[in-house]
């Protein structure tokens, strides 16, 4: 994949000129209500994009519906070299993915190359599309009681999948959704979150060039009243969504309404456990980047840090020079790490919710105090202390560059803390005892349990969480059985 110098990059400012619909492998104009569509570091319109009508929604799932019974049909070599050519397709378009998506994302260039087009592209898409090609029949065997018996089980797609996509990482989150549902046999209506809708456009362009058949991937725009009707659609039978917690419950009881499957990835407030045995001053600015990367704008940031008390002050102390590499401003200036909130909105809620906890008594015990820039929704990066764990900003997702502390007495205590949370998607251990390490990963309640950092995000490995974290899984092979129905075929011998 060929990702150009941000420093030289000739398509800084480019954005997707697609604005079109895709319904059943042709481009409509959309017909529904419009809206602008901004740039967050600069605060400027880039462009103004239409959703969907209801009977455009209709029409996306009749061609999925249509195009089921074909690509359900190929074989899955057949299917994976489809979704390897898409691949091929994306790679190809890498240098413009790029500037799509820092340009209405905000997402910094010195991570956006490989976080948000590589990873997504080459590790996420490339792996389901391998995954399409083997077989999942599990041979029971012989039974005799009262009659010999044969049985195999055999997994079948699901059919019409409604893909809903957050907006902070476009392109994986589509890809996630996507890429198990079509290697699994099924066709799928696309509809990217309204405040981040141009990668996804320009998506559906790619999808043409690289030939899938018509209707096996159809992409829609729109606001919730779209969401809704794709949602407890008839004609779908999966619902895969990415959001919050709050919106993830109204599709859940959206898709209750004709008993569909759901696969819920929502919020997190996800812990990262210090011990006490850990020498502090070689991870301190390892968490602190961490948790603010994309301006925290992330399900998985690990922001509610619990730290043993023994260790408390020196964290702090080790964590200072963490703030002082944090470079807020230009996502394209390669020296940016931290870049804008999506909206004013939102860069006010995330705003409150620091104030909130220092008018509970709460303290700023780490920030940037550098001027943010004139343009843009920006925040400073902060680290809160001094708050009791029941405390609004200790519960509750933040979605922003803000961090919580907490002090813990002992190991018992850490993970009580830990656990005590609505949410249970991610969590990190910092240990040097192997075996305690394990045992303190193994008893808390969440999806993903780093040790050390852990490593990067495994296509093969699963991710979703526990509680108000969501329903189900993404991502490897708990991935794919989202979109794969059981079927006991038995005969007699």
């Amino acid at each position: 994949m060929n990702v150009a110098s941000p420093a030289v990059n000739p398509l800084r400012d480019w954005i997707p000129a697609t604005r079109d619909l895709l319904i059943g492998g042709q481009f409509a104009s959309p017909q529904g209500e419009r809206w602008p569509v901004y740039n967050p570091a600069s605060e400027e319109v880039i462009a103004t994009v239409g959703g969907a009508s209801a009977e455009q929604v209709d029409a996306a799932v009749a061609a999925a519906r249509a195009a089921f019974p074909g690509w359900a049909g190929l074989s899955g070599d057949e299917r994976s070299r489809h979704l390897h050519r898409l691949a091929d397709v994306l790679g190809q378009a890498a240098d413009e993915l790029l500037p799509s998506i820092v340009n209405e994302v905000g997402t910094p260039v010195s991570v956006a190359a490989f976080l948000q087009v590589r990873m997504a592209v080459e590790y996420h898409l490339r792996w389901a599309a391998d995954a399409a090609r083997v077989d999942r029949t599990q041979h029971l065997g012989p039974w005799s009681d009262p009659v010999p018996a044969m049985s195999d089980v055999v997994l079948e797609p699901a059919g019409v999948v409604a893909a809903i996509t957050g907006y902070n990482y476009p392109l994986n989150l589509a890809i996630f959704k996507f890429g198990a549902a079509l290697a699994a046999g099924c066709t799928v209506v696309l509809l990217p979150s309204p405040r981040t809708p141009l990668t996804t456009l320009f998506l559906g362009e790619l999808i043409r060039r690289a030939d899938l058949p018509p209707g096996v991937m159809n992409v829609i725009t729109g606001n919730a009243g779209v969401g809704r009707q794709l949602s407890s659609h008839p004609g779908v039978d999966r619902v895969s969504f990415t959001g919050s917690d709050a919106v993830g419950a109204m599709i859940m009881a959206q898709a209750a309404q004709r008993l569909n499957g759901v696969t819920l990835e929502l919020g997190g407030k996800s812990p990262s456990i210090v011990m006490p045995d850990v020498d502090v001053s070689k991870i301190a600015v390892e968490m602190h980047l961490r948790w603010s990367r994309n301006g925290g704008q992330g399900c998985a940031a690990l922001a509610r840090l619990l730290v043993h008390e023994s260790k408390y002050d020196e964290f702090l102390e080790a964590g200072a020079a963490a703030f002082d590499q944090m470079v807020i401003g230009d996502p394209w200036d390669p020296a940016t790490n931290i870049g804008p909130m999506i909206r004013p909105d939102h860069q006010a809620r995330v705003q409150g919710f620091i104030d909130g906890a220092v008018a509970e008594g709460g303290k700023k015990l780490l920030e940037v105090t550098r001027p943010l820039p004139g343009k843009g929704w920006y925040v400073n990066p902060v680290l809160l202390g001094n708050l009791s764990h029941d405390a609004r900003a200790v519960q509750q997702e933040i979605f922003g560059p803000v961090a919580v502390i907490l002090p813990f007495k002992d190991t018992r205590h850490a993970i009580q803390l830990a656990n005590d949370t609505a949410y249970g998607l991610a969590a990190n251990v910092w240990c040097d005892d192997p075996a305690l390490a394990r045992s303190v990963a193994e008893q808390v309640r969440a999806g993903t349990v780093w040790i050390n950092g852990g490593g990067a995000m495994r296509p093969d490995a699963p991710f979703g969480g526990y509680g108000r974290s969501g329903v189900g899984r993404e991502l490897g092979e708990w991935g794919m059985r989202e979109y794969l129905e059981v079927k006991h075929i038995q005969w007699r011998v």
